[in-house]
């Protein structure tokens, strides 16, 4: 089998550590004989439906986000991107991409930015400044309104992660959060809720980089778009992920 994973504004979104998600999604595909082809997707470059089975969306600064909001309009990136979500290609967007995708950022200087309209959530800035390690539980059903989340993540129960963002998220009636807030601030450090998923695509504000400690979402973001793709449902190779495992129980210890 082969993966193609559309890395979306590499050089002008990646911080904390984003693209060491690529890494993680790349190795644990190696490791079970799936081949990856990395797509690095940015301004001036064309994106077709169907060239890439997984996106990835890392965070950015202001700047850097008003020239890939103008790029998602004019290029039609931003279309082509919520058709390929709809079909249920997964994508995972992190702190500026997960802004991005929803309904619209309002930074603290200049113009509202237009999102690309798949998380029904809008951003504005604060002057507050939301830093350090979090935790979430992923688990229940219900919408953002209710005191648990339905994320079809099973079998993922907790995220570990580190976010860092003044931008405060808040999801419009009936979206479904990421997660609930064990520790740290979340979408706006007020209603406890962190992230959205809408299909197979999560927002979300957790850095660190995400995906090595928690191999469970690495795997169901692979499973996914190996499904969409194969259009058939599918089983990956256990992997021992006692090191993986080790870091996610550390952190939940440490700062749950």
């Amino acid at each position: 089998m082969k993966l193609n994973i559309g890395y979306l504004y590499p050089d002008l979104m990646n911080i904390y550590g984003d693209t060491g998600n690529i890494t993680c999604l790349q190795m644990r595909c190696k490791w079970r004989g799936i081949e990856v082809i990395i797509k690095h997707i940015s301004i001036g470059d064309k994106l077709k439906g169907g060239e890439c089975d997984l996106y990835f969306f890392g965070g950015g600064q202001d700047q850097s986000q008003n020239q890939v909001a103008a790029d998602l309009v004019k290029s039609d990136k931003g279309k082509v991107i919520r058709l390929e979500v709809e079909k249920g290609v997964p994508i995972l967007a992190i702190c500026g991409g997960y802004q991005l995708l929803g309904e619209y950022y309002q930074p603290a200087i200049g113009p509202k930015l237009a999102g690309v309209g798949i998380f029904p959530a809008y951003t504005v800035a604060s002057k507050e400044r939301m830093i350090g390690n979090i935790v979430i539980r992923v688990q229940g059903t219900g919408d953002s309104q209710t005191e648990t989340v339905n994320c079809n993540l099973e079998p993922v129960t907790s995220l570990v992660g580190f976010e860092n963002h003044s931008g405060k998220t808040f999801l419009k009636k009936g979206a479904t959060a990421f997660g609930k807030v064990v520790k740290g601030f979340g979408n706006n450090g007020e209603d406890k809720f962190e992230g959205c998923i809408y299909k197979n695509a999560v927002g979300c504000y957790m850095h660190g980089s995400l995906l090595p400690k928690n191999p469970e979402l690495a795997d169901w973001l692979i499973k996914k778009a190996l499904g969409v793709k194969c259009n058939k449902e599918i089983e990956l190779k256990p992997l021992d992920d006692t090191l993986e495992n080790a870091a996610h129980q550390s952190a939940l210890q440490k700062f749950s």
